[in-house]
This record gives C-alpha cells, structure tokens and sequence, in this order.
C-alpha cells in the first residue's frame, strides 16, 4: 500500500482484506492520525486506552456523529435503525448511560452468568455433534452464529415451545442486517431499508417476549429484566427491547466471531493447535489470545468533551476519535511479541471489550462462551481440521470475522 498523503479509508478492500499492516505504519509514524472523512484515529496502546476509559471523552451528540457520514440534512431518527442504535446505553453519555446500563447489568449478574455454565457446556456439546453429524460444511453459519445466539435464546427463556424452529437463523440475519449501522460509514439505500426493515422486526420480536413474560413470570433474564422495573428506577418498554436487542447483537457480532477467528487459527498456527489439545486447562488463555490477536472488535468511537492533547496533536471539543483496539492488541510497546498467535497466558489484557464506563457488560458471558467452546472442542473432536485456504472474510471494518469457514469434525465424540 502506498502511504503517501495516505488517509484513514474503512471501506478500503485492500485494507479490509488485511489491515494490520496500516495499523503497523500508523502506530509507528502517524499514531494520532486525522482521516479526510472528517475524525480522529488512534492505534497506540496508551492512546487508545486513555480515549476509551478517559472522562474527558464520551459520546456527544448522536445525530451529529452520525451525519458525519451522510451529510447535514440526513434525518437520522427518522430511521428505526438509527433510532434503535441513539437508545443503546453504550452510545450514551451519563447519566441516561449510568442508569440503564446499572439496571441491565443488574440483570445480567455474574452470578447469572457462572450459573449457566452447565447449560452453556450443554448446548456447546450439542452443536457440535449436530454439526458433525450433519456433515456441516460452513463452520461459521452452521455453529459460531448459532451457539451464542441459543445461549442468549436459553437465558430469555425463549423456548423451542414458544418460537418457531427458524427463529435462531431470522435472528441471526435480522441483526447482521440491522447491526451494519455501527459500521464507520454512510450505509447506501438498500442497506439502510433492510436495516430499518430489520430493526422493526427484532423490535416485535422482543415487545412480544417481554408482554408475554407480564403476563406469566419465569426464573430467566427476561423476567429478571422486567423486575428491575419494579423499582423507582427502572427500564420502559422501549429500553427493554432495546437492550435486549444489544445484548442479542454483541453475543453475534462479538462472540460468533471470536469462536470462528479462533477455529481459522487454529487451522493456520498448527503448533498452537496441538498446545490446546495437549492441555485443554488453555482454553481461557487461548480465548484471551484470540480476542487480542484477531479482534473480533476492531474499533470504537468516542467525542471529545473538551478539547484537550493527544500526543503531539490537539483534539477539539467535539470532534471524533476512532481508537483502534485491534491495532492497539498489537502494540509492540505493550504487547511481548504482539505479532505472534500464542495462547500461552500472557500478563496484559487485550482492549477488545473497551474499558471505563463503556466496558462491555456481556464480557464475562463472551469469555465464557469461548472457554467452554475451546475445552469442548478439544475433548470431543481432537482430530478436527480447517480448510483456512478457502476462508472468506466478511466486507466489513468494525466487526472482523468470517462469513465461511470449512471445517471438519471426528465422527468419534468423546463422552
């Protein structure tokens, strides 16, 4: 790639192909970068961090951080995509974020998540020999989309008994629709009407759930959401589904992706495949490895609050920063080896699910999701195989992963 006058471009397909090494070239000669399209980008470590976690930065004002894409007169809540993404409480600013995001939280405990353990385990040995049974040729559409989005499904308590069996692949499609308006570009025609299209559907959907748990309660988040409002704080309608639908969306867009970023490689670094499988007791590590090494999360935007200095430039009050977690899990100066995929543990912590008020409230659930996926892996189908020669990445920035994945599972499933 030629770096002269070069400027930030996330639509670029020879960078969405492998953008790693413009993270390099920016991180060593232009790590506070300002882009044509109008902001900020930073891919340092310390830089990226202080943007993320900093006071002085936020989310300022929605409607005009969107029209940065599409121009002043572009009515963003006119779409219900767009209107869906302004409620979600990590594109707020305290204290409507403190608020919601408490009272989600609350829900989603980590005492709720340690319980589903069993359940997780069980549903990640069931998809995989489903899979293997099947003969399943696409990995990513057949397990990685399909098990964060049944443990999301179990949680709810969205019953087999209560949805039709397509449900779990409208879900999925309805929110890689929808989702595509956190992408750092204006969307074109066709993509902002499926959005919107799918936005409306997924709204229903959830209305629908949380109505029908008013009526009949049940031990599941659906309900334990519905409770928070029996508070004098508390969710509205429009919050729950909302929220709902975020929590739904990150378990896709996040954890589908970081099980088959993880799957490719461990078909493309074989030596890192067999330390696995010698030691299962990696498992957590090798999660944390591929969240740092292939973020499944490339990227996140925050405003300026007030203006203030990042490296040797200055940021003015209002403008946009986009910190660059991926290229940030790769800095040198904070990473030993950062260019290397090695599961053993390692003392520092990937940014891939932020940090300060905006850390994200479903990474423990990711982390666990991958962990357990990881163990059972190994223990039920040691002799599975990649095809990483015919992988095809999805068109897309913020979210990295893949759209096809070839894998082959043992027939032999352990016990």
């Amino acid at each position: 790639m030629d770096y002269s006058n070069f400027s930030f471009d996330p639509i670029d397909p020879e960078f969405l192909r492998n953008p790693y090494p413009v993270f390099s070239h920016l991180r060593d000669n232009d790590p506070v970068h300002w882009s044509d399209l109008g902001f900020w980008v930073v891919t340092r470590y310390v830089d990226s961090r202080a943007t993320l976690i900093g006071k002085q930065f936020g989310q300022g004002n929605f409607v005009r951080n969107i029209q940065l894409f599409y121009g002043g007169d572009f009515d963003v809540m006119a779409h219900p995509a767009y209107a869906w993404l302004s409620r979600v409480f990590v594109m707020q600013d305290p204290p409507a974020h403190t608020r919601v995001r408490g009272l989600v939280s609350e829900a989603l405990s980590l005492k709720r998540i340690r319980a589903m353990e069993p359940r997780i385990r069980e549903l990640a040995v069931q998809l995989l020999d489903q899979y293997d049974r099947l003969g399943g040729d696409n990995f990513i559409t057949d397990f990685a989309y399909r098990f964060p989005t049944m443990v999301m499904c179990d949680m709810l308590g969205m019953g087999a008994e209560e949805y039709p069996p397509d449900l779990l692949s409208r879900l999925n499609q309805a929110i890689a629709d929808s989702f595509i308006v956190f992408e750092t570009r204006a969307l074109s025609e066709v993509e902002l009407e499926r959005a919107d299209s799918q936005m409306l559907f997924l709204t229903a959907v959830f209305d629908e759930l949380f109505e029908s748990r008013r009526r009949a309660p049940r031990d599941d988040l659906t309900t334990a959401m519905l409770r928070s409002q029996e508070g004098g704080d508390s969710l509205t309608p429009e919050e729950l589904s909302t929220s709902v639908i975020g929590l739904f969306g990150a378990g896709f867009e996040t954890t589908a992706h970081m099980i088959g970023n993880g799957m490719y490689l461990l078909g493309k670094y074989p030596e890192q495949r067999l330390r696995l499988l010698d030691d299962p007791g990696l498992a957590a590590h090798a999660t944390e490895e591929v969240l740092r090494y292939e973020s499944s999360l490339q990227a996140s935007y925050r405003t300026a609050l007030e203006d203030q200095t990042i490296g040797s430039q200055t940021i003015r009050k209002g403008q946009r920063v986009l910190a660059i977690v991926a290229a940030a899990n790769r800095d040198p100066a904070f990473f030993s080896n950062p260019e290397v995929f090695d599961i053993s543990p390692r003392e520092q912590k990937p940014l891939t699910f932020g940090g300060g008020i905006h850390y994200c409230v479903g990474a423990e659930l990711a982390r666990l999701e991958g962990r357990v996926f990881f163990e059972e892996l190994v223990k039920r189908h040691p002799d599975f195989s990649v095809d990483v020669a015919t992988a095809r990445l999805r068109p897309a920035f913020l979210f990295r992963g893949l759209e096809y994945l070839k894998v082959a599972l043992s027939s032999r499933a352990g016990g």
